[in-house]
Protein backbone atom coordinates (compact mmCIF):
# COMPACT_ATOMS: atom_id res chain seq x y z
CA UNK A 1 0.00 0.00 0.00
CA UNK A 2 2.65 2.39 1.04
CA UNK A 3 6.19 3.40 -0.79
CA UNK A 4 8.23 0.54 -2.67
CA UNK A 5 11.06 0.19 -4.04
CA UNK A 6 10.21 -2.01 -7.63
CA UNK A 7 13.26 -2.43 -10.59
CA UNK A 8 11.62 -2.01 -13.84
CA UNK A 9 13.46 -2.77 -17.32
CA UNK A 10 13.46 0.08 -20.03
CA UNK A 11 15.23 -0.55 -23.03
CA UNK A 12 18.35 -0.73 -22.06
CA UNK A 13 19.87 -2.97 -19.91
CA UNK A 14 19.93 -0.41 -16.39
CA UNK A 15 17.85 -1.19 -13.92
CA UNK A 16 15.91 1.15 -12.89
CA UNK A 17 14.46 1.71 -9.36
CA UNK A 18 10.86 3.39 -8.64
CA UNK A 19 10.14 4.60 -5.27
CA UNK A 20 6.23 5.20 -5.07
CA UNK A 21 5.35 8.03 -2.08
CA UNK A 22 2.15 7.71 -0.42
CA UNK A 23 0.62 11.10 1.12
CA UNK A 24 1.50 11.85 4.65
CA UNK A 25 -1.26 13.99 5.07
CA UNK A 26 -4.77 14.39 3.44
CA UNK A 27 -5.94 17.44 1.94
CA UNK A 28 -5.01 19.33 -1.55
CA UNK A 29 -1.55 18.36 -3.46
CA UNK A 30 0.19 21.38 -4.88
CA UNK A 31 3.65 22.48 -7.03
CA UNK A 32 6.43 23.25 -4.53
CA UNK A 33 6.49 26.86 -6.20
CA UNK A 34 3.11 27.38 -4.56
CA UNK A 35 4.51 27.20 -1.05
CA UNK A 36 4.56 31.22 0.20
CA UNK A 37 8.22 30.64 1.51
CA UNK A 38 11.36 31.13 -1.17
CA UNK A 39 13.29 28.54 0.92
CA UNK A 40 10.59 25.85 -0.18
CA UNK A 41 9.06 27.38 -3.65
CA UNK A 42 12.58 27.92 -4.80
CA UNK A 43 13.85 24.30 -4.19
CA UNK A 44 16.34 25.45 -1.64
CA UNK A 45 15.35 22.49 0.44
CA UNK A 46 15.01 19.81 -2.18
CA UNK A 47 12.68 18.87 -4.77
CA UNK A 48 8.96 18.17 -3.66
CA UNK A 49 5.78 18.72 -3.40
CA UNK A 50 3.47 20.51 -0.91
CA UNK A 51 0.01 20.13 0.42
CA UNK A 52 -2.76 21.60 1.95
CA UNK A 53 -3.42 19.59 5.09
CA UNK A 54 -7.51 18.64 5.59
CA UNK A 55 -7.07 16.84 8.73
CA UNK A 56 -4.40 17.43 11.16
CA UNK A 57 -2.37 13.99 11.19
CA UNK A 58 1.03 13.25 9.68
CA UNK A 59 1.48 9.57 8.59
CA UNK A 60 4.99 7.93 7.53
CA UNK A 61 4.66 7.49 3.88
CA UNK A 62 6.98 4.28 4.06
CA UNK A 63 8.56 2.17 6.26
CA UNK A 64 11.69 3.61 7.97
CA UNK A 65 13.42 5.41 10.70
CA UNK A 66 13.01 8.84 12.09
CA UNK A 67 16.08 10.26 11.12
CA UNK A 68 15.45 13.95 13.01
CA UNK A 69 12.37 15.61 14.45
CA UNK A 70 12.78 19.15 15.36
CA UNK A 71 12.65 19.99 18.89
CA UNK A 72 8.80 22.09 18.28
CA UNK A 73 7.21 18.73 16.43
CA UNK A 74 6.69 20.59 13.43
CA UNK A 75 9.09 18.94 11.22
CA UNK A 76 10.53 15.44 10.72
CA UNK A 77 12.64 13.54 8.65
CA UNK A 78 12.21 10.16 8.02
CA UNK A 79 14.91 7.78 5.92
CA UNK A 80 13.95 4.84 3.68
CA UNK A 81 16.09 1.98 3.71
CA UNK A 82 17.37 3.23 0.48
CA UNK A 83 18.73 5.95 1.95
CA UNK A 84 16.45 8.45 0.67
CA UNK A 85 15.01 11.15 3.24
CA UNK A 86 11.91 13.03 3.28
CA UNK A 87 11.02 16.40 5.03
CA UNK A 88 7.57 16.54 6.16
CA UNK A 89 7.12 20.63 7.48
CA UNK A 90 3.25 21.09 8.78
CA UNK A 91 3.46 24.80 8.13
CA UNK A 92 4.89 28.24 7.28
CA UNK A 93 7.26 29.68 9.72
CA UNK A 94 5.75 27.22 13.08
CA UNK A 95 8.80 26.70 14.26
CA UNK A 96 7.40 30.38 15.83
CA UNK A 97 4.62 28.08 17.70
CA UNK A 98 7.70 26.14 20.14
CA UNK A 99 5.68 23.32 19.76
CA UNK A 100 1.83 24.75 20.90
CA UNK A 101 -0.78 22.61 19.00
CA UNK A 102 1.82 19.92 17.68
CA UNK A 103 1.66 16.61 19.17
CA UNK A 104 4.92 14.27 18.38
CA UNK A 105 4.79 10.51 18.78
CA UNK A 106 7.66 9.63 17.43
CA UNK A 107 11.39 10.23 18.44
CA UNK A 108 14.43 10.80 16.72
CA UNK A 109 16.12 6.91 15.65
CA UNK A 110 12.69 4.91 16.20
CA UNK A 111 11.75 2.59 13.35
CA UNK A 112 8.42 3.66 12.14
CA UNK A 113 5.65 1.24 9.80
CA UNK A 114 3.74 2.81 6.60
CA UNK A 115 0.61 4.49 7.94
CA UNK A 116 1.71 5.28 11.56
CA UNK A 117 1.10 8.40 13.30
CA UNK A 118 4.01 11.23 13.39
CA UNK A 119 3.04 14.00 14.56
CA UNK A 120 -0.92 15.41 15.36
CA UNK A 121 -1.07 19.08 14.59
CA UNK A 122 -4.01 21.63 15.34
CA UNK A 123 -4.53 23.46 11.89
CA UNK A 124 -7.70 25.59 13.80
CA UNK A 125 -4.80 26.82 16.52
CA UNK A 126 -1.96 27.04 14.07
CA UNK A 127 -4.49 29.00 11.74
CA UNK A 128 -5.51 31.47 14.97
CA UNK A 129 -2.32 32.27 15.51
CA UNK A 130 -1.70 33.72 11.77
CA UNK A 131 0.50 30.71 10.17
CA UNK A 132 -0.42 28.79 6.97
CA UNK A 133 -0.93 25.10 7.67
CA UNK A 134 0.49 23.99 3.62
CA UNK A 135 3.22 21.25 4.30
CA UNK A 136 5.97 20.86 2.20
CA UNK A 137 6.48 17.16 1.44
CA UNK A 138 11.13 17.46 0.31
CA UNK A 139 13.15 14.71 -1.14
CA UNK A 140 16.54 16.04 0.71
CA UNK A 141 18.88 13.20 0.12
CA UNK A 142 19.15 9.75 -1.19
CA UNK A 143 22.35 8.98 -1.57
CA UNK A 144 22.36 9.69 -5.47
CA UNK A 145 22.38 12.80 -7.98
CA UNK A 146 20.69 10.70 -10.78
CA UNK A 147 16.96 11.00 -9.89
CA UNK A 148 13.89 11.66 -11.67
CA UNK A 149 10.70 12.57 -10.38
CA UNK A 150 6.87 12.53 -10.98
CA UNK A 151 4.41 15.01 -8.97
CA UNK A 152 0.70 14.03 -8.57
CA UNK A 153 -1.42 17.39 -7.83
CA UNK A 154 -4.78 16.82 -6.71
CA UNK A 155 -6.81 15.81 -3.92
CA UNK A 156 -5.33 12.95 -1.86
CA UNK A 157 -5.77 11.15 1.28
CA UNK A 158 -2.78 10.38 3.45
CA UNK A 159 -2.08 6.58 2.95
CA UNK A 160 -4.11 5.90 -0.25
CA UNK A 161 -2.47 8.06 -3.27
CA UNK A 162 0.71 8.41 -4.33
CA UNK A 163 2.08 12.29 -4.46
CA UNK A 164 5.80 11.54 -6.05
CA UNK A 165 7.04 9.26 -7.97
CA UNK A 166 10.85 9.09 -7.30
CA UNK A 167 13.06 7.13 -10.02
CA UNK A 168 16.82 5.99 -9.40
CA UNK A 169 19.36 4.77 -12.05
Amino acid sequence: MFAKWKSKKEKNPTEVLVLEIYAPVSGQAVPLSGVPDETFAGGHMGKGIAIEPSEGRLMAPFDGKIAHVVKSSHAVIIEHSSGLQLLLHIGMDTVSLKGSGFTSHVTSGDEVKAGQTLIEFDIAFIQAAGYQTITPVIVTSNGETDLEMDYHYGPVVAGKVIILTVASR
